[in-house]
């Protein structure tokens, strides 16, 4: 399941971005939590992704994002930036100004809102992977942009020098087959609840939320996943399903995941930008229903949980908005 020329790494964590109580991106948070899931064994770390807030942090933060990540990985972990754009021109400058920043790699998401046709999904591609001499991911995610890159279009894009990986959150495991038969693209699996499945079938590894929580776990499944240990992959894989679905099932992944790192005393606040908004009382509940289900997870010790509801609930507004350019 290795690639011999892999830039990302295989245990990549979708960073959640942490912010004080008003909002405001919360610099040594972000430190320390980057440390964090690199001491628990992730080797890549996406910033500014989904998880990461990027539709509402600002071009500036974005890039200070990736500065900060660099210089708190100090090359135990690559840095992905995943905070694109729906616009073309700004997605092309946003990777540039990235790449000058340090970045090991960029995540290129399908145009968002905009439903443009393969042939635009593909031109949109490549002239943003021609515009920077870094590797590139493509973020195949439907369920939010609203269309997805097709076999085809894929096939067209792996031929691009640049273009090295897709992460999949499309779940079409007969399409990664035919795709992993056909072309030399890695295929990271940006679905928590299924990366062993993904790994099982040819996947190099992963881009989690969950991992935020717990990447010590997805160390294990993928090492052993290399090492041809299907039993103790799907001993990990087991152990895990509780807290994935605690993370990825009752609200956004960002909002379970800042709820769940905040009440184990890992961020300093649990604050999410509008439009997003902290779990209302019924799913805070059913998160820590979920939670309590939880047992002897490498790297989650939930005997001293102690979530706040009452610093989870709205949503804050920041002094300054996201930016377009």
């Amino acid at each position: 399941m290795t690639h011999s020329g892999n830039p990302f790494g295989q245990v990549l964590v979708a960073l959640v971005t942490p912010m004080t109580a008003d909002g405001e991106v919360d610099w040594p948070a972000v430190e320390k939590h980057i440390d964090d899931v690199i001491t628990a064994g992730a080797d890549g770390i996406v910033v500014t992704g989904t998880t990461g807030e990027t539709s509402t942090l600002t071009d500036a933060e974005k890039i200070r994002l990736v500065e900060v990540g660099k210089d708190v990985s100090s090359g135990r972990a690559k840095i992905i930036t995943g905070g694109g754009s729906n616009e073309t021109a700004h997605a092309i400058e946003l990777y540039k100004a990235s790449e000058k920043a340090g970045a090991d790699g960029i995540m290129i998401v399908t145009p968002y809102y905009n439903k443009p046709t393969q042939a635009g999904i593909l031109t949109h591609f490549r002239l943003v992977a021609d515009a920077t001499d870094l590797p590139v991911i493509l973020y195949d995610i439907p369920g939010r942009t609203g269309v997805p890159i097709r076999y085809e279009t894929i096939l067209r894009l792996a031929k691009h020098p640049n273009i090295l990986a897709i992460k999949d959150a499309k779940g079409d495991f007969s399409e990664v087959s035919r795709v992993l038969n056909q072309t030399d693209l890695m295929y990271f699996s940006g679905d928590d609840a299924n990366v062993l499945p993904h790994l099982s079938i040819g996947a190099t590894g992963l881009i989690g939320v969950t991992a935020n929580i717990a990447a010590a776990p997805y160390r294990v499944i993928v090492d052993a996943v290399n090492r041809g240990d299907l039993a103790a992959a799907t001993a990990a894989h087991k152990q895990l399903e509780p807290l994935v679905r605690a993370v990825m099932t009752h609200v956004p992944g960002t909002v379970s995941a800042k709820y769940i790192l905040h009440g184990l005393g890992r961020i300093g606040s649990p604050r999410v930008r509008l439009p997003l908004v902290g779990p209302e009382e019924w799913e805070a509940a059913k998160i820590e229903d979920e939670l309590a289900l939880v047992h002897e997870v490498p790297g989650a010790d939930f005997s001293n949980f102690r979530p706040d509801r009452n610093a989870a609930a709205g949503g804050a507004l920041p002094k300054v908005s996201g930016t377009t350019r």
